[in-house]
C-alpha cells in the first residue's frame, strides 16, 4: 500500500472518529448511526493494521 492510500484512509479514519465523537455528545445520539459509524471506522482500522 503507498503512502498516499495509508494517508487518505487514516483522513477518512480521523474523520470518523470526530463524527461519532459529536454524535456521542448530542443530548439524544442516534445509536444506530454511531453503529454505523464504528463499523466503518474500524474497518479503516483493519485495512490500516492489515498492510
Amino acid at each position: 500500500m503507498d503512502k498516499a492510500h495509508v494517508e487518505a484512509i487514516a483522513s477518512k479514519h480521523k474523520a470518523l472518529h470526530m463524527r461519532i465523537e459529536s454524535e456521542e455528545h448530542r443530548p439524544r445520539p442516534d445509536m444506530d448511526l454511531l453503529s454505523r459509524l464504528k463499523k466503518q471506522k474500524l474497518a479503516l482500522k483493519d485495512e490500516l493494521v492489515g498492510h
